[in-house]
């Protein structure tokens, strides 16, 4: 009996999936709800577990084919390993090639000496072979360079190169020597220390371009091509709909963390320890947005067809890079949450998202979107919008910068926010407004904490 598996319901809107890598080959034995393939689709990368126990009896898809849900991947046969066996015949045919292999070695030796490594070489390339062909050389008696001796191109250009500056030394021999049958002592002597002083210049250039050629086979490939994942082409699609569809603008200001810096630093040992989290800045840009997103509602709306969906909920998505590209997982009623629950919930969501263990509806119905670029160093960006979503934010490196103060020069701690809107939505006067509430929230945490 034999039990199949299939493709899983793989979330809202989505109806197939990329095979990725299958954890286990034709013959492994299996545990029950053990990881056996990986499934890509458009938002995360999930695993598919074993149905039952037993061996792997039959893979019917490979890796970087596109399957529906409910097609069938493989099926488990009954058994303990019953296919474990067949690698370990493999050794069999071993001691069958050891006598085959001895024979040649009797015959090589009683053949000539010099045919014993053209033997041994395979054969010249397809290049090699044609010129070798063109010129009237025999790729036996050249010397190759590539793999386990092979001739190449640049082997038989040298070659005929050798042989060009050394045929005239030779014919100028054998017209001299019959011109002076008496003294064929010294003539053969004479010409022989003449042409090669005579051939020099003319031999030289011939041995330069074999070198290059020689280089130019050997040299390893400078391309590598490999389809893009499923995730990446979604990532790719969507960024270039969102330019094509939204009417986009990006309207900038910077903030001074130096309150938000110091609140941290004075609790973020008591907050971990109570909390169990660490006390991030996410935390407080989130809190600041769902302030600001109260005071300016077109922010947090969408459009759909000719209407304006204006949401009073606050389902904020943080952007998340991963080995495998960017994903944005949603934290729901940002409103409802305490800014340690805030600081949980990122964590959480964060490390499951770099471990490809994130659910589909876990990266779906966000309002508003958050993302971080100074984490790995962006001064300042323009970010591109979430659609269908009016609005993402962007936070960047905090960086010291002399500003004024009080009509004084002081250093701070500036980061630089920017907000890119959807212009068809939001006007300017709300993207700067909205932008200000953050500033002004994250310069005075008092007032979101206490809520005023």
């Amino acid at each position: 009996m034999t039990t199949e598996i299939r493709v899983p319901t793989l979330g809202e809107s989505v109806t197939e999936a990329t095979i990725g890598r299958w954890f286990k080959k034709t013959g492994d034995a299996v545990k029950a709800d053990e990881p056996i393939v990986e499934l890509e689709t458009d938002k995360v990368t999930l695993e598919v577990n074993a149905p039952a126990a037993g061996v792997l009896a039959e893979i019917t898809t490979k890796s970087g084919e596109t399957v529906g849900v409910g097609a069938l991947l493989g099926q488990i046969g009954e058994g303990v390993g019953t296919s474990a066996p067949k690698p370990a015949a493999a050794p069999a045919p071993t001691p069958a090639p050891t006598p085959a292999i001895q024979p040649p070695p009797p015959k090589i030796a009683a053949e000539a000496p010099s045919s014993s490594p053209a033997a041994g070489s395979p054969s010249p390339s397809p290049a090699a072979a044609k010129i070798a062909a063109d010129r009237g050389l025999d790729p036996a008696e050249i010397d190759g360079s590539g793999k386990r001796g092979q001739v190449l191109k640049g082997d038989v250009l040298e070659f005929g190169a050798r042989a060009s500056s050394n045929s005239p030394s030779s014919n100028s021999t054998a017209v001299t020597a019959p011109s002076k049958p008496a003294a064929i002592p010294e003539p053969a002597a004479v010409p022989a220390t003449e042409a090669k002083p005579a051939d020099a210049p003319a031999a030289a250039p011939p041995p330069a371009p074999a070198p290059v050629a020689a280089r130019a086979v050997a040299e390893p490939e400078r391309e590598e091509r490999i389809p893009m994942t499923r995730l990446r082409q979604t990532i790719a699609r969507r960024l270039k709909d969102a330019q094509n569809t939204a009417a986009m603008l990006t309207t900038f200001n910077e903030v001074d963390m130096t309150e938000v810096m110091a609140l941290r630093a004075r609790y973020k040992d008591v907050f971990e320890k109570k909390h169990g989290s660490k006390l991030g800045f996410m935390g407080f840009f989130v809190k600041a947005c769902v302030g600001a997103l109260k005071d300016i509602p077109t922010v947090n709306a969408e459009i759909d067809g000719n209407d304006l969906v204006y949401k009073n909920y606050y389902h904020l998505g943080i952007a998340v890079g991963t080995e495998k590209g960017l994903v944005v997982p949603v934290v729901r009623d940002c409103d409802r949450l305490s800014l340690a629950g805030v600081e949980k919930t990122i964590a959480d969501l964060g490390k499951r998202a770099r471990d490809g263990q994130l659910k589909i509806d876990e990266l779906q119905g966000g309002t508003f979107t958050i993302t971080n670029g100074g984490i790995y160093g962006s001064l300042m960006s323009t970010p591109i919008l979430n659609a269908p979503q009016s609005g993402i934010l962007g936070m960047h490196k905090i960086q010291e910068r002399p500003i004024a103060v009080a009509g004084k020069i002081e250093i701070r701690p500036m980061m630089y926010l920017a907000l890119s809107y959807d212009h068809r939505i939001v006007d300017g006067k709300e993207a700067v407004t909205f932008l200000v509430r953050v500033k002004e929230a994250l310069e005075d945490p008092a007032r979101f904490l206490l809520d005023v």
